[in-house]
């Protein structure tokens, strides 16, 4: 009898329950990477916001800004994806007590999948075009998006960048009341 990785990792998780230490320390990881999320997703936002302010006064970029947008990937907000994750080993060590025919654990997952969705496919391409408009700007200038956009546009790219992390973090205050009430 050969034991494989994914059988010792079966056996681990049945054997814990809901009342030992190990889940709660999955549980406090998966409510951590949630804040977190939440976080990342509102300062992408305010940040959004904040140039597309710097922009309609005119003059240089704050320094604060400048270092936000430097081009790179948004890591901070990628734990976005350690939740789902992190909430499947809890329905694992859960015991059967709950499970994804859970009413609340469906909503709460397709809610979330849908916040992913939107960030992947319009927040983040969004911070990234904002990062190169910012990067273009030579000296601290105003940023105009380079030869492909005007400032008016970046202006309306921040503008929609802010809003549409603000849909996602109202959707991800939903899923996390969603989630604690467990109807």
């Amino acid at each position: 009898m050969s034991l494989t990785l994914s059988t010792v990792a079966a056996a681990t998780v049945a054997s814990v329950n809901q009342n030992s230490a190990t889940y709660d320390l999955v549980l406090l990881a998966h409510v951590l990477a949630a804040a977190a999320a939440l976080v990342a997703v509102a300062v992408a936002g305010g940040f959004a916001m904040a140039l597309r302010g710097a922009l309609r006064r005119g003059g240089p970029v704050p320094e604060v800004l400048v270092r936000y947008y430097r081009p790179g990937v948004n890591w901070a907000g990628r734990v976005l994806f350690a939740v789902p994750v992190l909430g499947a080993v809890l329905i694992a060590m859960s015991g059967g007590e709950w499970s994804w025919s859970d009413t609340w654990v469906s909503l709460g997952t397709a809610a979330w999948a849908a916040v992913a969705v939107v960030a992947e496919a319009v927040l983040w391409p969004h911070e990234r075009r904002l990062q190169q408009a910012v990067a273009s700007a030579d000296g601290g200038g105003v940023p105009d998006g380079g030869q492909s956009e005007s400032g008016a546009a970046v202006e309306a790219r921040c503008l929609r960048a802010g809003l549409v992390a603000t849909g996602c973090a109202v959707m991800l205050v939903a899923v996390a009341v969603l989630m604690a009430a467990k109807p």
